[in-house]
C-alpha cells in the first residue's frame, strides 16, 4: 500500500546534541526504560489511564503507540519525535515532542505535548527540541499556529514555553483529567508572524541563552 507524504513529514531534525527523529520499532526497549524510571516525574502531570506503570510503559505499550502515532503522522494529524541526545558517537532517548490534534485548511494549528528524563532535565534539551519542532511546523509543516495547555502547577514545564516567548492567553477550568481529577490548564500559543522577524524561534532561543549566564 502507498502513503501519502504528510506536509514536512518524516524528517530529522537536530541542533547540536539535540536530536528529533520518528520513533523505530526498535526503540522500545529505551523508551520503556526511560518512563520507567521517571515514573515520579512524569505520572503527576499525564492523562495516563489508571493502571500499573510499568506495564502502562512497558514495550508492548510502545509497539501499541507506534502503530497509532505513525498512522496520525502519515495522515498529516501529527508529527511525533523521539528526543535524542547523540554525544560521542552514541545516540540516547531522553524525551518525547509531538505537535498532534493538526487541522489543515483554515486553521493550520496543532498542539504540542513533550516530556523529558528527569536527568537531563535543566540542560536546555526540551527547549531546543522545541524550537526545533515549532520552526519545522511552521516551514515545511505547513502551520501557522501551535498551542501548548499546562497545569499552573507545573513550573518546569511552564519554564520551557515562557523562556521562549510562549504567549499566555487562556485560562482552562477542569481541562483535562490527570491524576485522579479534572485540572485546571494554562493555555499558551504562538504563530509564525511572532518569530518570522528573529529568523525563527531557534534564534531567538540561541540568543537567549547567549545573553542568559
Amino acid at each position: 500500500m502507498l502513503f501519502r507524504r504528510a506536509p514536512g513529514w518524516p524528517v530529522v531534525l537536530s541542533d547540536g546534541p539535540v536530536l528529533l527523529r520518528p520513533y523505530r520499532r526498535s526503540d522500545a526497549a529505551a523508551w520503556s526504560e526511560v518512563r520507567c524510571a521517571n515514573r515520579e516525574w512524569l505520572a503527576p502531570w499525564e492523562s495516563s489511564p489508571a493502571g500499573d506503570w510499568a506495564e502502562l510503559n512497558s514495550p508492548a505499550t510502545f509497539r501499541w503507540m507506534h502503530r497509532d502515532q505513525r498512522r496520525s503522522a502519515r495522515a498529516g494529524e501529527g508529527m511525533p519525535f523521539a528526543v535524542c541526545l547523540y554525544t560521542g558517537g552514541m545516540e540516547r532517548l531522553v524525551g518525547h515532542i509531538n505537535i498532534g490534534s493538526i487541522v489543515r485548511r483554515a486553521f493550520c494549528s496543532g498542539y504540542v505535548g513533550y516530556w523529558v528524563d528527569c536527568r537531563v532535565a535543566g540542560q536546555g534539551v526540551i527547549p531546543t527540541a522545541m524550537a526545533l519542532a515549532v520552526d519545522h511546523a511552521f516551514g515545511p509543516g505547513g502551520l501557522h499556529r501551535v498551542e501548548v495547555n499546562i497545569r499552573p502547577e507545573n513550573r518546569p514545564s511552564r519554564r520551557v514555553v515562557e523562556k521562549l516567548g510562549f504567549r499566555e492567553e487562556a485560562y482552562h477550568a477542569r481541562y483535562m483529567h490527570i491524576d485522579g481529577a479534572w485540572r485546571d490548564h494554562i493555555g499558551y500559543a504562538m504563530t509564525s508572524e511572532e518569530i518570522a522577524a528573529e529568523g525563527g524561534l531557534l534564534a531567538r532561543w540561541h540568543r537567549l541563552r547567549t545573553r542568559t549566564p
